[in-house]
C-alpha cells in the first residue's frame, strides 16, 4: 500500500501547478479579489479538514460578542440548502450544515450566522440584511481568495501539522506549505504538553514556512458530558460514536476519564440515519454499555426531527469542547481588538464591492 501510494505523486505535481496558478492569478489581480470596510477576519488551514477551526471561531465569538455585533460566515458544508442563508430558529444541521448550526445553537442570541457557498457575494448581503454588523468571521475560508480579509488565521494541529504534509491527492495539503505566508498569525492547535525545547522547535518551523508570522499554541478543553434530551448522568462504560476528520485527539481524550467498549467512526459530517442509530444501540446492547457519548458537532446531527425520537430510546451525551491558548493568549486577544478599533475608527472608504444578493 505504501508503494502504491506514490503513484499518485504525479497527479500531486499537477496539483501544485494548478494551485500555484490560481494563486498567481489572484496575486496579480487578474482573477478578481474584494475587500470590505466591515471587519473581516479567515479562520482557516492548509490541511483538508480536522484542524480545530470552529473551535478557533468559537474562541473568536466568545472574545468579541460582547463588545461588538458579530456574524459568522461559512459555506455549509454537508447542509440539503443551496445559495445564502440567514441561520433562524427553524433551522437544523440539516439546512445550515453541521458546524454553523452547532455556533447557531450556542450563540443565537448574540450573532449573526450565514451561510453561502459565494463569500463575495454573501458578505454584502449580510451587510444588507443586518446593517448593525460590525465583524464577520470567515470560517474555512484561507484558500477563498475571492475575498481579502482584515486579518487571516492559520491553524494547524498539532498531531499534523501542515509542514509535515503533502499536497493532495499523496497527502492532505490543500496547497504548497509556502502559502502560509499569506496568514497574519499561525495558531498550532490541539498541542499536548509542550517544554520549551519543543515549543521553539515547532515555532522555528512555523516561521520559516509563514515568514516569521506571530505564532500561537493552543489545546482544546474538553468539558462535562451533557445529555441529549434528558438529565441523566453518564456512566463510566460508554460507546464512543464520532464523525470527524480526526478521531484520533477526541478518541484520546475520551479514554482518559471513560471506558470505551467500542468506539464507532464515521467519515467527516456524515449525515446520520435511522438505521445508523439503530445499529449504534445495539452494539451498546452487546458491550453492555449504558451510555453513548459523542461529539458536539455530531449532536447537532441527532436532534433533527427524523432521528430524535430514535435517539432518545438510549442515554446519549455529547462533550463541549471549547479552544483556549495555552500561553500569551493575553497577546493574541489584544491584536485582535486592536485590529477591530483600528478599522472601525477609519472612515468609509471607497473600496469596490459586489452587489448583495437579492
Amino acid at each position: 500500500m505504501h508503494l502504491l501510494k506514490y503513484l499518485l505523486l504525479p497527479f500531486a505535481w499537477l496539483y501544485n501547478l494548478i494551485t500555484r496558478l490560481r494563486n498567481y492569478l489572484y496575486d496579480i489581480g487578474h482573477k478578481k479579489s474584494f475587500q470590505f470596510d466591515t471587519i473581516v477576519i479567515s479562520v482557516g488551514n492548509l490541511n483538508v479538514g480536522g484542524s480545530g477551526k470552529t473551535p478557533m471561531v468559537e474562541y473568536l465569538i466568545r472574545l468579541l460578542c460582547s463588545q461588538y455585533k458579530v456574524a459568522t460566515l461559512s459555506r455549509g458544508y454537508g447542509r440539503k440548502t443551496k445559495g445564502f442563508r440567514i441561520a433562524k430558529d427553524d433551522d437544523t444541521a440539516l439546512t445550515l450544515g453541521d458546524e454553523p448550526y452547532q455556533i447557531f445553537r450556542k450563540f443565537k442570541e448574540r450573532i449573526v450566522v450565514a451561510v453561502g457557498e459565494d463569500r463575495a457575494l454573501a458578505i454584502p448581503t449580510i451587510l444588507n440584511e443586518c446593517p448593525e454588523v460590525q465583524v464577520i468571521l470567515m470560517d474555512d475560508a484561507f484558500q477563498h481568495r475571492a475575498v481579502v480579509p482584515q486579518f487571516s488565521i492559520l491553524v494547524t494541529d498539532y498531531n499534523k501539522p501542515f509542514y509535515k504534509d503533502f499536497l493532495m491527492p499523496f497527502g492532505r495539503l490543500r496547497e504548497a506549505r509556502d502559502g502560509a505566508a499569506r496568514a497574519d498569525v499561525v495558531v498550532m492547535t490541539k498541542c499536548a504538553d509542550l517544554n520549551s525545547d519543543t515549543e521553539n522547535l515547532i515555532r522555528q518551523k512555523l516561521e520559516n514556512q509563514a515568514g516569521s508570522k506571530p505564532v500561537f499554541f493552543s489545546r482544546l478543553k474538553y468539558n462535562s458530558p451533557l445529555g441529549i434530551d434528558h438529565a441523566q448522568s453518564i456512566s463510566n462504560d460508554i460507546v464512543l460514536v464520532s464523525a470527524l476528520a480526526n478521531n484520533s485527539s477526541f478518541a484520546h481524550a475520551i479514554a482518559k476519564d471513560f471506558k470505551v467498549h467500542h468506539h464507532v467512526r464515521f467519515p467527516d459530517h456524515h449525515v446520520y440515519s435511522i438505521s445508523d442509530i439503530i445499529a449504534i444501540h445495539q452494539k451498546a446492547e452487546d458491550c453492555k454499555a449504558d451510555s453513548i457519548l459523542t461529539t458536539e458537532k455530531d449532536m447537532v446531527k441527532l436532534i433533527v426531527p427524523a432521528l430524535v425520537n430514535e435517539v432518545s430510546k438510549k442515554k446519549w451525551f455529547y462533550v463541549p469542547i471549547e479552544a483556549n491558548f495555552i500561553k500569551n493568549g493575553a497577546e493574541f486577544d489584544i491584536m485582535i481588538k486592536e485590529l477591530i478599533e483600528e478599522n472601525l475608527a477609519k472612515p468609509a472608504s471607497a473600496i469596490e464591492k459586489p452587489e448583495a444578493l437579492s
